[in-house]
C-alpha cells in the first residue's frame, strides 16, 4: 500500500471536514447513521469528543490530507470503537492501517462496535483486527451487528 496513513490528536478545524463527510448521502445510507445540522455537530463534538477526557479521539491522516477519524468512548462500563472516512479513501486498506495504528494505542479490552448490520465492509474490516460478532442488537427500528474485540488469553 503507497498511502502513507497516520493519525493525530483532532483539532477543530478539523470540524469541517468531519461534518462535511458526514452529509455524504452514501456515507449515511452505509452506516444508517442521520446527518446532523452545522450546531449539533459541532456542540456534539466539542463537548462529547474533545471536551470528554476519557474519549480517545484521533484524525486519520492520509499523505497529509485530512481523511476521517477514529473514536474510542465509554457507554457505562463499556468501551466502544467508531470511525468515519471520507468516501474518497474507501476501498483503498486506509482504513485497515488506520484501524492497526489506532488499536495500538486504545489498549482497553474488551472493545465494543456496533456497525449498521448491512454496513458489510465496515463488519469485514473488524473482524479484520479480531473482533467477532456476538449478537444482532438493536437501534430504534434498525438492526445493527455487535462485535467484540477481547483482551488475548493469558498464557
Amino acid at each position: 500500500m503507497s498511502d502513507d496513513v497516520r493519525l493525530r490528536d483532532v483539532v477543530e478545524a478539523d470540524l469541517e471536514v468531519f461534518l462535511a463527510q458526514e452529509h455524504d448521502p452514501e456515507a449515511a445510507r452505509r452506516s444508517n447513521f442521520p446527518p446532523r445540522e452545522r450546531e449539533a455537530f459541532i456542540r456534539h463534538w466539542i463537548t462529547r469528543i474533545l471536551g470528554d477526557p476519557t474519549v480517545h479521539v484521533q484524525a486519520v491522516l492520509v499523505g497529509g490530507e485530512l481523511a476521517g477519524n477514529l473514536v474510542a468512548w465509554w457507554e457505562g462500563d463499556e468501551r466502544f470503537i467508531g470511525y468515519w472516512l471520507g468516501r474518497e479513501f474507501w476501498g483503498r486498506g486506509i482504513g485497515t492501517q488506520a484501524m492497526t495504528l489506532f488499536l495500538r494505542e486504545e489498549q482497553v479490552r474488551p472493545l465494543y462496535a456496533d456497525p449498521f448490520h448491512s454496513n458489510t465492509a465496515s463488519i469485514r474490516l473488524l473482524e479484520k483486527h479480531g473482533f467477532q460478532r456476538k449478537e444482532s442488537i438493536k437501534h430504534g427500528e434498525h438492526e445493527h451487528i455487535l462485535l467484540v474485540l477481547d483482551p488475548p488469553p493469558t498464557p
